[in-house]
């Protein structure tokens, strides 16, 4: 029987607009929601494939594993330099606008690429180019990307609409590893490219259609001022910078597990890209499965239950490090799929509730520019670090460092303690927020 603090409660206090009246389920899915989840799953169809085929598109024209892990860091190193760019013009501007034009560009960087590949004898230093231009779109689009999905829904639906949004988003990524993966292997990367390409312009179409729920931040302060401003709330929060410290080294490992590792590993031993693309559908399906989950739990200690989701992140290595066949990978891809989604809509959750509206996007790109920070590093050694450890080393030692921060981070009691507030307390902060000084 709900509560006054439950979801589902007539006599929840409306925390906005979107709040929903009885009778109507889903009231709280602004159309904003709606347009962004699906705009969403439309990248992420094209996104979850493209990785892939940019990986045996690398193979094929005879490179190696050092050279993937060269081409995936320079996506990343332009990510990492303009994520902070990114959250300031985000909080400044309507961010549905510069989700349009991070879309745009991304689809015009994919298509050149996607060109190219199909032509045949795509150089190096093309691809390296094309990626880092991907990777500056990135960089534009997802601060905005963040607070826009954390401004469209109220505080007390927030678990189950993130819970929705990322099932949302999962789903696409496990149509789109399969498909990109068996595209791959029947057509070649090319038109798995171009596919990704195609659907970076569907999805700036349908967000151009997305209404700016607030007004831009007011133009008097200057950029480097709002910059400082964002890297105070920053830092103000242990817990906020202690987890993302503890993920700038797990997305590093990850990346390179994903990005490198896994892709030669199939080449090498389970049947090439097709295998792959099955193994990261299964992660998509845990991602998927874990959102069900999600929507209906809501456990108290936000970041220690996330953590505990964190713990799953390395099983991936230690599957490959252990030279398990194909149904053993899926499996542990399943269940590393179900730690990110624990831990993801709990983290959501804790920003929303704790983070400053006006203050999101500068920090999702203080986030994610620490949590990638070290990534274009883990990617670029990836190859060496094979070479120098062993295939099974390197995994191994990647196994091993995702276990050992994910035990670290429960030292900080702000992690293990921080709580949800109930619907009540959180009426009040944002009351006491709206009328500060």
């Amino acid at each position: 029987m709900p509560t006054p603090d439950s979801p589902d409660s007539p006599d929840s206090p409306a925390a906005s607009p979107d709040s929903p009246s009885p009778g109507r389920r889903y009231a709280w899915a602004s159309r904003n929601f709606r347009i962004q989840t699906t705009a969403t799953v439309v990248s992420g169809l094209g996104n979850a494939g493209a990785p892939i085929a940019t990986a045996f598109a690398v193979l094929g024209n005879g490179g190696s594993a050092t050279e993937v892990g060269y081409v995936t860091a320079a996506r990343l190193v332009p990510t990492v330099l303009l994520l902070v760019l990114g959250g300031a013009l985000a909080d400044r501007f309507p961010r549905h606008r510069i989700m349009v034009g991070a879309n745009l560009f991304s689809g015009v960087a994919q298509a050149v690429l996607a060109a190219l590949v199909l032509a045949g004898n795509v150089q190096l230093w093309q691809l390296l180019v094309l990626s880092a231009a991907g990777g500056a779109g990135y960089a534009l689009y997802s601060p905005a990307s963040g607070g826009m999905i954390m401004q469209a829904v109220p505080q007390e639906y927030a678990a189950k609409a993130f819970s929705v949004f990322r099932m949302g988003l999962n789903a696409s990524q496990i149509g789109g590893a399969a498909l990109g993966g068996a595209l791959t292997t029947a057509v070649g990367p090319g038109w798995v490219l171009a596919l990704d390409a195609l659907c970076f312009l569907i999805a700036a179409s349908l967000r151009f259609l997305l209404e700016p729920e607030t007004a831009p931040a007011p133009g008097g302060s200057s950029m480097l001022r709002d910059l400082h401003e964002g890297w105070r709330e920053f830092v103000s929060r242990r817990w906020l910078w202690g987890i993302v410290l503890q993920f700038s080294v797990l997305v590093a490992c990850t990346g390179a597990v994903e990005s490198v590792y896994g892709p030669v590993v199939a080449e090498e031993r389970l049947g090439g890209a097709g295998s792959w693309g099955l193994a990261m559908a299964a992660f998509g399906t845990g991602l998927v499965a874990a959102g069900v989950l999600m929507a209906r739990w809501r456990p108290r200690r936000l970041l220690l239950v996330g953590n505990w989701g964190v713990f799953l992140f390395g099983v991936p290595a230690l599957a490959l490090a252990a030279n398990a066949p194909l149904s053993v990978l899926t499996a542990a891809m399943f269940l590393s799929g179900v730690g990110v989604t624990v831990f993801g809509v709990n983290w959501m959750v804790a920003l929303q509730q704790e983070i400053p509206e006006e203050a999101f996007s500068r920090i999702v790109a203080y986030d994610e520019l620490g949590s990638y920070s070290l990534s274009p590093v883990g990617t670029a050694l990836a190859g060496p670090a094979a070479a120098a450890l062993g295939l099974n080393g390197a995994l191994w030692a990647c196994a091993a460092l995702c276990l050992l921060l994910s035990a670290a981070v429960l030292v900080d009691p702000q992690v293990r303690r921080l709580s949800r507030r109930s619907t009540t307390d959180a009426t009040e902060v944002a009351r006491e927020r709206a009328t500060a000084p």
